[in-house]
């Protein structure tokens, strides 16, 4: 299993590559354009600066992937609730590097007193669909045709765990 830890100035360069992998390869995400490390940079200082995860899994000395959350609509009705995404290296996807990450995610988010965990996923990325099911999300919602990438319509899924009992 990958060692999981917060993120360092050091891994921005493996992150920078996996994150513009997916852009140019995958609808994981829905960027059309490659990101600059300064922009990786200024994004994981905004996140940890406000006490937000960015986690990576290393395996012998190599970020293979990374995994973020963050809030879900800026209003203060959804404090409770936050966004995350995760990203695996292709060479490594299937290992079980993604399921840690978003153990690890779901158990900071847990710690933090937070309420409810929501994912993004585009609707055919049924390897997503499965890790987050595996992990006890649920499917909320589909959005049709919300996105475009690729010269295609992008459907976006939603799917949500609850981490915390009601009430709390």
């Amino acid at each position: 299993m990958p060692e999981i830890h917060d993120a360092a100035e050091a891994d921005l360069p493996a992150i920078l590559a996996i994150f513009n992998g997916a852009i140019r390869s995958t609808t994981a995400v829905w960027h059309t354009q490659e990101t600059t490390l300064e922009a990786r940079r200024a994004w994981m200082r905004e996140r940890q600066g406000r006490g937000l995860p960015v986690l990576v899994a290393v395996e012998a000395g190599t970020v293979r992937g990374f995994a973020s959350y963050g809030d879900f609509r800026p209003f203060a009705g959804y404090a409770l609730t936050v966004e995350h995404s995760v990203y695996v290296d292709p060479a490594a996807q299937g290992q079980g590097i993604g399921r840690a990450l978003l153990a690890a995610l779901v158990a900071r988010a847990e710690a933090a007193g937070l309420h409810v965990m929501v994912g993004g996923i585009e609707a055919e990325n049924q390897a997503s669909i499965r890790l987050h099911r595996a992990a006890g999300f649920t499917e909320a919602g589909v959005l049709r045709q919300v996105g475009r990438k690729f010269d295609r319509w992008l459907d976006l899924l939603f799917m949500q765990k609850i981490l915390s009992a009601p009430g709390r």
